[in-house]
């Protein structure tokens, strides 16, 4: 690897990170990038700048069965993807004793497009990843806690910044067919654009991809996915430039999660549906542009892109509370958005001990034209209960000095401020014409972290202290408001920003051959746990919690070819200032463990299996009522039959375990409770979404 530096530069990390090569590390372990100097595969110790940071290549997402594409994340350490609802909707993420929502508090990005949308019709951070394709993805970068200078709006349990190929190493076709009705086709494939030695490295990557699927449920789910990729690029990530354009449409029916008293004494079956025609329709259409120079002593990088944004959901999640026509309403969201960020880094040599000194800006406007919540019956409107135009500006300049001060001693320490602007125009609703606003918020966060090593002590040993505030926004409708928009009530408006205070201790160490392993101990305050109800149009105020636990992150390659991972976290989430024996959060998963082994000596079979852990989670605030733990298996199989042509098969939910998807713990009604008068306004118990049952799916790829 050629030598640009004096030193290899630990900012690499940050400023190249979409630059991921086949030989990064996952499991908490990061890579060094194309500018940094590796004597091996396993000296990583001297990059990171915290205990968990790290990177996943398409190698280790090559042989790992994934149900949806968003179990991609799964890849973060501790990082939990369920569903509570049709598979065209966004997944629900659990991390670090969060119940992320659809991504309230972890902040995704694609291609240096931001994931996450503000201010949405569903929930504040919704983080739809179905439009991601596995087989594009070059590395996924992820960081924990609010500890990066880069990081800001959404990234307070962290972030992951996932990056395409620029070009493929052969055009293929893969075709799949599975039970329930699952198929799928992907047409992918590059070419160079320039002549063989003309000195012309431009590459046109093109995918297109259809999915159809009606999994378990007894309502079909209908699902169909249309999704297709162009790419231009030239050079790399840290040298180069790259132009892409997306395209994303589904369309699907949904079973919600259903009262668990519902299943058991026979009203539905395990895959039931409360209510038909469920669902929704979505789409994400986006052009971006990345850019990347590399001087003698300097770095640059900038991205900036358009997306355009829809979705129409319609859900009933309570049932028949209010009556026999049922609870369906809908959620619809149209919006524009707008934006882009830049970094440049000098690296000041011996002089100034090695420093590197970074700036960076961020600037992104969401133009919502029309975001509403409407009552429903079978997918037609019948009231609307609200509906806003927003515009919504957030600004963000951060700077960072990386420094080693000594052998044993670097540090980090940066300052961002982010600034936060939204207007509200009310465009519809009974109650809802008076909550028309301007909101305005900032916020300072200052960041530190210190490194103590290399020593020899397990091995090649590192030690970290890492320090941050970071923040969420809260739904800009929450920050106007002034009336309940379903009955005309006082509201207490919110703040726009949620302030969020981290703290954690780790190690990595190299105590064997092959053997990466990370251990960390963490601690989050956050100011408020309110949450935006997009099937109210509320805010909702939770109150400020605490949370600590401790990570524990292995990557083990004991040969070539063979890859095993292991990852334990343990978290403890409670309320601030709740009464006694209710101070609980809410589906803040205590336990979750993961095992995965992946073969591939470059032989005809190769494959992987992985088993995954969530322990027993509390479903309200006393504790009283929790989920029950489980834990799935999945298994992936392939055969090479020839250099062009390679069948494979995955068997998801191996043993065909009978557990809930995910748990919930609220009121609803079934049909025969409100025939029967038993309603009154809702019924208290566990609500739950049954895991899929054991599902075969076979593939075949063929090569061109």
């Amino acid at each position: 690897m050629k030598k640009l530096f004096a030193r290899p530069s630990r900012g690499a990390l940050a400023l190249l990170v979409s630059s991921i090569g086949t030989t990064a590390h996952g499991a908490g372990i990061p890579t060094l990038q194309e500018v940094t100097v590796s004597t091996s595969k396993q000296d990583l110790i001297g990059v990171a700048d915290s205990a968990t940071e790290g990177t996943v290549t398409a190698a280790q997402l090559r042989n790992r069965p994934l149900l949806r594409p968003a179990e991609a994340l799964e890849t973060v350490p501790g990082m939990i993807v369920t569903q509570h609802s049709g598979d065209g909707k966004a997944n629900q993420y659990f991390l670090r004793g969060f119940n992320l929502d659809h991504g309230s508090d972890f902040a995704t990005s694609l291609l240096g497009m931001p994931v996450n949308m503000a201010s949405h019709a569903h929930g504040q951070g919704y983080m739809d990843l179905n439009f991601l394709i596995p087989e594009l993805v070059q590395g996924i970068a992820y960081r924990k806690g609010p500890n990066a200078a880069e990081d800001g709006d959404f990234a307070t349990t962290g972030s992951a910044l996932i990056d395409y190929r620029r070009k493929l190493d052969g055009n293929f076709v893969d075709l799949g067919l599975g039970q329930n009705g699952y198929q799928r086709i992907l047409a992918a494939g590059s070419r160079a654009l320039g002549a063989p030695d003309s000195g012309d490295s431009r590459q046109l990557l093109a995918a297109v991809e259809l999915m159809g699927n009606d999994g378990p449920w007894e309502q079909p789910e209908n699902l169909v996915r249309r999704n297709a990729v162009l790419r231009l690029s030239d050079g790399t990530s840290a040298h180069g430039y790259a132009i892409t354009a997306m395209a994303y449409s589904a369309a699907w029916t949904a079973t919600e999660h259903v009262p668990q008293r519902a299943i058991t004494r026979g009203e539905i079956g395990r895959y039931g549906a409360l209510s038909a025609r469920d669902g929704g329709r979505t789409h994400r259409h986006s052009l971006s542009a990345e850019w990347g120079r590399l001087g003698e002593a300097t770095a640059s990088k900038a991205n900036a892109y358009v997306i355009d944004y829809g979705l129409n959901l319609f859900s009933a999640p309570s049932g028949y509370i209010n009556g026999l026509q049922g609870d369906q309403h809908e959620q619809a969201d149209r919006r524009f958005i707008w934006g882009g960020d830049g970094r440049h880094a000098w690296f000041l040599g011996p002089a100034w001990r090695d420093t590197e000194l970074a700036v960076g800006a961020h600037l992104r406007q969401d133009r919502i034209g029309k975001v509403g919540l409407y009552s429903t019956v079978d997918r037609a409107r019948t009231a609307t209960v609200r509906e806003d135009r927003i515009t919504e500006t957030s600004l963000g300049v951060f700077a960072e000095a990386r420094t080693q001060w000594t052998r044993w001693l670097r540090s980090t320490a940066a300052l961002r401020r982010d600034e936060l602007r939204a207007d509200v125009t009310p465009l519809g609703g009974p109650y809802n014409m008076d909550n028309r606003g301007h909101a305005r918020a900032g916020q300072t966060s200052p960041k530190v972290g210190f490194i103590f090593g290399p020593f020899n002590l397990a091995g090649a040993t590192e030690f970290y202290a890492n320090w941050g505030h970071g923040f969420h926004s809260n739904d800009a409708r929450g920050a106007t408001s002034r009336t309940n928009p379903a009955d005309g009530s006082a509201l207490e408006r919110v703040p726009l920003i949620v302030k969020a205070k981290g703290s954690e201790i780790g190690l990595r160490a190299a105590p064997l051959p092959g053997w990466n392993t990370s251990i960390s101990m963490w601690q989050m305050n956050l100011a408020s746990e309110l949450v935006f109800i997009g099937d109210e149009g509320i805010t909702e105020p939770k109150g400020a919690s605490r949370r600590h636990g401790l990570e524990w992150a292995n990557y083990i390659t004991p040969t070539d070819g063979l890859i095993i991972d292991a990852d334990l976290a343990l978290s403890k989430a409670r309320f601030k200032d709740a009464a006694a024996g209710a101070d609980r959060v809410p589906n803040a998963i205590p336990v979750t463990a993961s095992v995965g082994v992946a073969v591939d000596r470059g032989g005809p079979w190769h494959g992987g299996l992985r088993l995954r852990y969530l322990g027993a989670y509390p479903l309200e605030e006393t504790g009283e009522h929790k989920s029950t733990p489980f834990w799935t298996a999945n298994l992936k199989l392939a055969y090479r039959a020839s250099a062009r042509v390679q069948f494979s098969m995955d068997v998801l939910n191996l043993f065909n375990r009978h557990a809930n998807d995910i748990e919930y713990w609220g009121g609803a009604c079934t049909r025969s409770e409100t025939l029967g008068g038993s309603c009154n306004g809702g019924i208290d118990g566990r609500l739950v979404h049954p895991l899929e049952p054991r599902s075969l799916r076979l593939g075949l790829r063929i090569g061109f």
